[in-house]
């Protein structure tokens, strides 16, 4: 876990490699993935540095290895995954090695594909020319056989008109060739307008679709024969099939030379076939061969590219000799680092060892919190915020908790939270066969990501569930209800809307047991009058409390930083500010609790102090809020009832007041005051001002992050904190009331539950019969469908947003300041998973 509570302890250092081990240290230290390289060449350009030439070469073999991939995919060979361990680095001389595999691979892919091509594109011919051949010799055979009475007409309007023309039986010239089918209207009407109707055209179509072999699409085409007389009109006929990229064919006029060609195309389509299937499998194989390597080698690849880009951050010195660096990395994991380098020294064969000196620095060092695949997915919701600033306290932790916690309050319902729980748990029970599909979709990595948020959010939910006593919108009768069994068929057929007055015979003045009694279900009157009420004080005292603890937080951030300033002149007013008005709040809820009862008096009794102790008298604490706000006295019309709820109140009220208004002036001029004494004191000793005492030194031994009230004028610091102030005391204002989303959201839910049972799964339970079967099955179906996709899906994501509102806003502002950035280390895994998952 490492210190899940505080980020890591970074370290600035410098690093000494010799250029001969430079490669295998790096390497090293990307199996690790604990350090963080700085760019010490800001200013060089990419294409001007030590090792741009080896970072081209893995450019063009990524390239290379891009297109091997492409036709595995074409052919739909299965790229096997890479078993057991991912291979390491290869050395530098190995990419010579490497880079012959693949450009032997490419320029052998290449030719093959040249080949088939060329084979494809003389099959297409011949194919084309044999439909040609078979379709031209059946017009030319329906004129042999007497169906000439077409031929006639279309020679009579070949020949001229001239009457004195008395020539014998006109020669025809005639074209054949193939045309796509889409094309064949619109080259009609060219041929017909082009050459004013002296050509006649024949078409037939050709059944089986061809393969264009430059995009490997199957085409669907016709054969085409014109007839036309002269010259000229032969030579329009032919630019106009060049023009639509029609492919003309020599036909034969006589059916001997036809039928002998078509025999010699048979005979030269059946050797094509036989070199085209050689091709192939010889194609197949040099794939086949190549899937079987292509992800370790990706890998190789992508690691050597790594480690060039890395060594191009480092400055070389003055003898060309040794590779200087700078990184952030683990104070804790120091050791562990130099045996990286170590290993990597010793693989180069270098006999000189790697130096790693600790850098004194003023900088802010990166942010690094340890974290495991189960509190990753909560420590992505604080970083969705803002990263941490370093060594701050860190709200993930509280937030694994607090969150589904919060969540479930405003959807708890032990049926909609049993089948998140369920959901959440398949997909942690599934884990490692779902990751290993890598499933391209971005809807289902987020809930994949968050799988044991949404475990937690459906155990949560099926507890709260359990205290509103609701399963999809019923209830469960478990100890049996603390009301008397007197509400029969009877009863609540003649009361339509029930009321249940606790301050009655039925009520037995006992509690249920545990979560809300099942009863309330009937009071149709009152049930979610009753309901506000509880839930709406629970959403206060669980706000209260969660600010409470958001407080609480900031002193942890102040004795580590040694701020003693901000303690006193910040937590402590903040704290007294809070307790003294909404602490107190949710004092008189419980106050209220304990003190007054149901009813007056089960044997009518009109003893003072009895009816002062029952439901009848107890006061509001909204109105008694407000009126300790403003400085007034309740004026209760019940003259028998006590507005206070003990001795002394009125004047303590008064008193918690006055102290939160005085908490006010401290917050907003006691940190600037102590910063002007401060630099007054630093002004006459003739130092530097500093902003607070020991703020700016270092705690634990690392870097803390420099203040910049040093810099600031001291207007400035006025105005920083008169804004603080008054997000502080508006916030506890309106933050509190933020928490009654707590309240707003638990009853929506709870109301759109109990309309989609009785709109659709009460009425199917009341049919009967065979018809009633059906239509149940029907009803229940559309229940489900709804309870899922909008009462699970839809809420579950309103009370989600809903939450994470109440964590940044609410929790987080009270000490998260969340001004830091993420280290980010030089790590193989993060570069392969990040290229895996853009190729995806």
């Amino acid at each position: 876990m490492g210190s899940l509570f505080r980020s890591e302890e970074m370290t600035l250092c410098q690093l000494f490699l010799q250029s001969e081990a430079a490669y295998a240290c790096v390497s090293e230290l990307g199996e690790l993935g604990l350090v963080q390289f700085r760019d010490l060449n800001p200013d060089v350009n990419a294409f001007q540095r030590k090792f741009v030439n080896e970072v081209r070469r893995c450019d063009e073999m990524e390239r290379k290895l891009r297109y091997l991939e492409k036709e595995i995919r074409k052919d739909g060979i299965p790229m096997l995954e890479i078993p057991g361990e991912c291979p390491e680095a290869p050395q530098p001389r190995e990419m010579i090695d490497l880079e012959a595999t693949f450009e032997k691979l490419e320029n052998e892919l290449r030719e093959v594909n040249q080949n088939a091509e060329a084979l494809k594109r003389n099959y297409l011919e011949l194919t084309e020319l044999k439909h040609i051949l078979r379709k031209t010799q059946v017009f030319f055979d329906e004129h042999e056989g007497g169906a000439n009475i077409t031929t006639e007409s279309m020679t009579r309007a070949l020949i001229s008109d001239d009457p004195n023309n008395h020539m014998g039986q006109v020669q025809l010239g005639f074209v054949a060739g193939v045309i796509l089918r889409e094309r064949i209207p619109a080259f009609e009407r060219m041929l017909w307008r082009a050459c004013r109707g002296n050509v006649f055209l024949r078409q037939a179509e050709i059944d089986t679709p061809l393969e264009d072999p430059s995009s490997s699409d199957q085409v669907y085409k016709s054969v085409f024969i014109i007839f036309f007389q002269g010259d000229q009109l032969k030579t329009r006929v032919k630019k106009i099939c060049e023009g639509f990229r029609a492919t003309l064919y020599p036909c034969p006029e006589a059916p001997a030379d036809r039928r002998e060609m078509a025999m010699g195309v048979m005979t030269r389509i059946e050797d094509l076939n036989t070199v085209l299937g050689q091709t192939q499998d010889h194609r197949h194989r040099v794939l086949v061969a190549a899937a079987k390597n292509i992800r370790n080698w990706f890998v190789k690849v992508r690691k050597i590219k790594a480690i060039y880009h890395t060594l191009n951050l480092f400055n070389l010195d003055v003898t060309q000799k040794c590779l200087i660096a700078e990184c952030w990395v683990p104070a804790l994991d120091m050791e562990t680092i130099q045996l990286a380098l170590r290993r990597g020294t010793e693989r180069s064969g270098s006999s000189v060892p790697p130096i790693l000196n600790r850098m004194e620095t003023m900088e802010d060092p990166p942010t690094y919190n340890r974290n495991n695949k189960f509190t990753i997915a909560f420590q992505n919701l604080i970083y969705a915020y803002g990263v941490a600033t370093y060594r701050e306290v860190n709200p993930a932790p509280y937030t694994i908790i607090t969150f589904p916690f919060l969540f479930a309050v405003m959807f708890g319902d032990l049926g909609h939270g049993a089948l998140m729980a369920i959901f959440g748990f398949w997909m942690c029970y599934k884990e490692k066969p779902l990751q290993a599909k890598k499933i391209d979709s971005e809807i289902w990595n987020i809930f994949f990501g968050g799988r044991y948020i949404i475990l937690l959010m459906g155990l949560f939910s099926m507890y709260t569930g359990l205290i509103y006593n609701d399963i999809f919108s019923k209830s469960l009768n478990i100890f049996g209800s603390s009301w008397r069994n007197n509400y029969n068929i009877s009863t609540l057929e003649t009361n339509k809307l029930l009321q249940l007055n606790p301050d009655s015979w039925d009520y037995l003045q006992a509690p249920y047991p545990f979560g809300i009694d099942p009863v309330w279900q009937l009071a149709e009157a009152n049930k979610i009058i009753f309901m506000n009420a509880y839930k709406m004080k629970i959403s206060i005292i669980i706000g209260v409390f969660h600010m409470l603890f958001g407080v609480c937080m900031s002193l942890w951030n102040h004795l580590y930083f040694k701020r003693r300033i901000s303690i006193y002149v910040e937590f402590i007013p903040q704290i007294i500010f809070l307790t003294v008005l909404f602490f107190y709040m949710v004092l008189l809820m419980f106050m209220k609790w304990t003190f007054y009862g149901a009813t007056i008096d089960n044997f009518g009794s009109k003893d003072p102090d009895i009816v002062k102790s029952s439901g009848f008298c107890a006061p509001s604490i909204l109105i008694t809020f407000i009126n300790m706000m403003l400085f007034k006295t309740d004026e209760n019309p019940r003259t028998q009832c006590d507005p206070t709820m003990y001795p002394g109140q009125i004047g303590l009220q008064k008193f918690f007041v006055l102290v939160a208004l005085v908490c006010v002036p401290v917050m907003l001029f006691g940190k600037p005051y102590f910063i002007m004494q401060e630099r007054k004191k630093r002004a006459l000793q003739g130092q530097q001002p500093l902003a607070e005492n020991a703020e700016n030194g270092t705690a634990g031994g690392a870097p803390v992050p420099t203040s910049h009230h040093q810099e600031e004028e001291i207007s400035e610091v006025f105005i920083h904190q008169a804004i603080h102030t008054i997000e502080y005391v508006l916030g506890s204002i309106s933050h509190t009331a933020s928490y009654l989303r707590l309240w707003a959201l638990s009853l929506a839910h709870a109301q759109l539950a109990e309309v989609a049972w009785n709109m659709l799964l009460r009425k199917g339970l009341k049919s009967a019969g065979y018809e009633g079967g059906v239509f149940l099955y029907v009803v229940f179906a559309g229940w489900a469908a709804i309870s899922v996709s909008i009462l699970v899906l839809m809420e579950g994501l309103s009370a989600f947003l809903h939450t994470l509102r109440l964590h940044w806003v609410e929790f987080q502002s009270k000490f998260y300041a969340g001004e830091g950035y993420l280290f980010q280390p030089f790590s193989f895994e993060v570069i392969l998973d990040s290229a895996g998952q853009a190729e995806e």
